[in-house]
């Protein structure tokens, strides 16, 4: 890519964001902020693999913050994605209206912008001039004041558990034990017990016993 800072380009696809912009996602210092519809848009496996490959470690004083639309905790999984985010300690917040942009930006200095994608495909404009990136940040300042955290958004919200994570705890109130829950649901006996664990953390449980309350409480089990 152009050393020229005021150059801003088009790439096709992940792979050539990956080969011409990868780079830039391993080597944030101070900020990296993202905003997308779900934790889907930026899945970039070239570029995630690359950081890794690099070893980067990302500096203590650096902020990660992440914007995303409800839609981002449409299902179980999801919502285990972007708890677990919260838990390495990145800002989520939830922008319960449309995003205007689909957007990473790091450092203040390099905003990359996603474009809706065609035949399964998207473009990414990497924009470099230091007017447009501030523009770009600024945008995203004001969608992320005016957007929840995800904690409140989640307080009072039943989590979108999967017809089995409904039946654990189904189970769990009958008072079965693991081994025989687990060969009703035909898991072995480390997956359910897992599976357990991860329900607990989508109902913000200690226990199985408050996670059997929490469910009632926001009626999971009628």
């Amino acid at each position: 890519m152009s050393p020229d800072q005021d150059r801003n380009v088009t790439l096709r696809g992940e792979v050539e964001l990956a080969e011409r912009a990868g780079h830039l996602f391993g080597y944030a210092r101070e900020e990296f902020v993202c905003a997308a519809v779900d934790p889907d848009t930026w899945v970039m496996p070239a570029v995630r693999d690359q950081i890794l490959a690099s070893r980067w470690e990302p500096p203590r004083e650096l902020r990660v913050c992440k914007l995303y639309n409800p839609r981002a905790l449409a299902d179980e999984e999801s919502e285990r994605r972007l708890l677990a985010m919260a838990g390495r300690g990145v800002e989520v917040r939830i922008c319960p209206t449309r995003l205007p942009q689909e957007t990473i930006i790091i450092d203040r200095r390099v905003a990359v912008l996603a474009g809706p994608p065609v035949q399964g495909q998207r473009t990414y404009t990497v924009v470099r001039s230091p007017e447009v990136v501030k523009s770009v940040r600024s945008l995203y300042w004001a969608t992320w004041e005016s957007s929840i955290a995800l904690a409140e958004f989640r307080r009072g919200r039943p989590p979108a558990l999967s017809e089995q994570s409904r039946e654990i705890l189904r189970l769990l109130g009958e008072g079965f034990k693991d081994e025989t829950a687990a060969r009703r649901l035909g898991l072995s006996l480390r997956t359910y017990r897992r599976r357990v664990a991860e329900i607990l953390v989508l109902l913000d449980a200690d226990s199985r016993f408050q996670a059997g309350r929490r469910a009632h409480e926001l009626g999971l089990l009628n």
